[in-house]
């Protein structure tokens, strides 16, 4: 026995048992512990075993570390052969979180037992995995070839019911959930049954696999474009029905070392990691402690105001919105209880649920109610002069202690912070559209922002289970910053003879969730229109500087809320369609610009797009205003729709090569307009280096 796996014998029938905290991941101390207990027990008078974990939940999944490390002996398949080989019934008794390698231990016992409110999962498909220790050829034979692409494919859960009646759990218990599988290995024993071997099962739907493989592979071409492991994990699963087991395995044990070393599955790796690097932040003592946030202040009613109001309901925080009008205040109420709505009847929420969350939010038109609010989040329009009017008043009504902070995504808190008598308490809270959603919160750090608050504010995205990223003041701050380069580059491909259609067309293509013309039409081509006009002073000297943007905005076609923007949105759908009427006009700027006349192909919208927001990555790091690259990718693949199979777009960029980026930014200033394509020192410094972003990180955490 080791430290965390031990084994009791009792009337038989032996109870093996992980203990491995937090959440019992299959380490490699957890597996060389299994593999000398279930060595141990073959020559021990045991009749049974029962394979149960203590804790809140069954073995969690693989251990993560060892994708980069290399898996140590003893291998996964190793150990659950040998469990599956037992000659007397092991009787799996699983609860909590079962995910992944957890999942292939309990389908390689040959019985399962599952307490109610389990939950199992094959996630390997969102990190770029296959699932490589048996379950690409256990499962099918459990429940059969579609039931197990449709669990592999999704990497969504299954809850215990549903596994029960899926096939590969045999009961769902409410009781003690050991003694329950105890009784079941008796019982077992009471009517002879032995191993029930899940290597021995035929796959059921096995006669059409062809069709059922090739049908699949054309769905995840549509669904999960430019990526691989689908198409492998399909490959995996067509060999539990074409080949033997033992054949299977090995070749599945070769493709799932093949796509945990391609780039897709790194990058799903990096950003995991990633995410969970975020909260270490550089020079934040130990010690300091978060404050309390028991009582949540909005100010304005909007979309982003309700949104983020339904984030901390979501979490059980009590939340007073205030706004200038009581319409303005039953509209967004409306627009709340809307949302929670549709959540009811798409069934993941429940009406009790519903009128809970809706409990607590109450609505104020008097500053005062904010007073016993710990945290208070302005979310008006982006206007400097009413963020520190609003300040002001806040600074005035606040209780000592609270926090204050603004959703602004672009405009300067330092300077809203400075019409406060408490700099120290204001930071930056920038949500994402629709805020209730959005994974990302982007956590702005002022000059003046007290340590505790920077601490609360990481506290704060974990409760209402967001991704916080720590940021430090500039336009834009890191998403919004690196996002101006890159629709520039886009308008300006309009303006030489793209049509939108093109330009997205080209951006969706290559993995993000939406061209940025879409984009800008979804939110309102206005919203940035304004922004740089307040900013007009600090401008490039560049007519055709996203003059698409400030056409649209001057004739009223700001996007979907107009009915048209770059693209045309009519009929019920709104579905975009491409405007003929605005594409000449854009043509016809670009020739009265004397901007040269050219179609630039996929790839060069591309590469112009991508390297200009790249560069810009390039020079936060160097300012500061990033802590780390990952965070940069941590803010591109939670908040701006960039592909997760690409790693964010400084891990992207290391897979192209700084020195391929490096140059192809020399070419373009020689091609294009030479005030955007300056290399950032960064850029250049590692490029001529031969190092990456990735080195370049590593060696500041030294």
């Amino acid at each position: 026995m080791t430290e965390v796996v031990r084994y009791t014998i009792k009337d038989a029938i032996a109870l093996v048992s992980v203990d491995n905290p937090p959440v019992n991941t299959l380490t490699r101390e957890v597996r060389a512990g299994l593999k000398q207990s279930f060595e141990a027990l073959r020559g021990k008078d045991v009749k049974a075993i029962v394979l149960a974990c203590a804790g809140k939940t069954f073995l969690s999944g693989g251990d993560m570390r060892e994708f980069e490390t290399g898996v140590q002996e003893p291998g996964y398949h190793e150990v659950l052969r040998l469990i599956e080989d037992s000659a007397v019934p092991v009787v799996a008794a699983v609860h909590g979180t079962v995910m992944g390698g957890g999942v292939e231990t309990a389908i390689a016992c040959h019985y399962r037992i599952a307490a109610e409110g389990t939950r199992f999962g094959f996630p390997e498909i969102t990190l770029g995995i296959i699932p490589g220790a048996g379950g690409t050829q256990r499962m099918p034979r459990l429940i059969g070839l579609e039931p197990a692409l449709d669990m592999m494919l999704s990497g969504k859960p299954l809850s215990a019911a549903q596994a029960r009646d899926a096939g590969f759990v045999d009961a769902v218990v409410s009781a003690d959930l050991i003694e329950c599988a105890l009784a079941y290995a008796r019982d077992l024993l009471a009517m002879g049954a032995g191993p029930r071997r899940t290597r021995e099962r035929s796959v059921a739907g096995g006669e059409k696999v062809a069709a059922v493989i090739a049908a699949r592979r054309a769905q995840a071409d549509k669904t999960m474009r430019n990526r691989n492991s689908p198409k492998v994990l399909l490959d995996a699963v067509e060999a539990s029905v074409t080949r033997k087991f033992d054949d299977g395995i090995a070749f599945e044990r070769s493709l799932s070392n093949q796509v945990e070393r391609a780039t897709e599955g790194r990058a799903f790796r990096h950003l995991f990691f990633a995410e969970r690097e975020v909260s270490r932040i550089p020079g934040l003592p130990a010690d300091v402690k978060a404050r309390p946030v028991a009582r949540l202040g909005i100010v304005g009613a909007g979309t982003m105001g309700g949104g983020i109001s339904m984030c901390f309901a979501n979490a059980g925080i009590p939340v007073v919105i205030l706004d200038t009008s009581q319409e303005n205040l039953d509209r967004g109420l409306a627009t709340i209880r809307k949302n929670y709505e549709r959540s009811v009847t798409r069934g993941s929420l429940k009406p009790e649920q519903r009128d809970q969350r809706l409990a607590l939010i109450t609505t104020s038109l008097d500053y005062a109610a904010l007073g016993s609010a710990d945290l208070i989040i302005e979310a008006v329009f982006e206007n400097m002069a009413l963020k520190k009017e609003i300040f002001a008043r806040l600074d005035a009504v606040a209780k000592p202690g609270a926090i204050l902070g603004t959703n602004t995504s672009t405009l300067d808190i330092d300077a809203i912070a400075a019409v406060t008598k408490r700099p120290q308490d204001v930071i930056g809270l920038h949500f994402f559209s629709p805020a209730n959603v959005m994974k990302l919160l982007e956590i702005v750090q002022c000059t003046e922002t007290a340590a505790d608050v920077v601490v609360t504010a990481l506290n704060i995205a974990k409760t209402i289970k967001k991704v916080g990223v720590v940021a430090k003041v500039c336009y834009g701050f890191i998403g919004n910053r690196m996002m101006d380069p890159y629709g520039r580059e886009a308008e300006h491909c309009v303006l030489e003879g793209a049509t939108p259609e093109e330009v997205d067309g080209a951006l969706e293509d290559w993995g993000m969730a939406m061209g940025i013309l879409a984009v800008y039409d979804m939110a309102g081509v206005d919203i940035g229109h304004l922004t740089r006009v307040a900013r007009a002073a600090l401008l490039p000297k560049d007519p055709g500087f996203y003059r698409p943007s400030a056409l649209l905005t001057e004739r009223g076609w700001v996007g979907q809320k107009a009915g048209r923007g770059y693209y045309r949105y009519d009929g019920a759908e709104r579905k975009r369609t491409p405007d003929p009427e605005v594409i000449a006009l854009l043509h016809q700027e670009g020739q009265r610009l004397n901007i040269a006349q050219r179609k630039s192909g996929r790839q060069e919208i591309q590469e112009r797009c991508l390297y200009a927001m790249i560069n810009e990555g390039a020079l936060l790091l160097e300012e500061g205003v990033a802590l780390r690259a990952s965070d940069i990718d941590v803010v591109y693949s939670a908040g701006y729709g960039f592909p997760r199979y690409r790693g964010g777009p400084m891990f992207y960029a290391d897979t192209v090569g700084l020195q391929l980026i490096y140059d192809k930014i020399l070419e373009f200033q020689k091609t294009l307009d030479p005030q955007y394509w300056q290399p950032a020192p960064l850029l250049k410094k590692l490029a001529l280096a031969g190092s990456t972003f990735a080195q370049h990180q590593a060696g500041q955490s030294r």
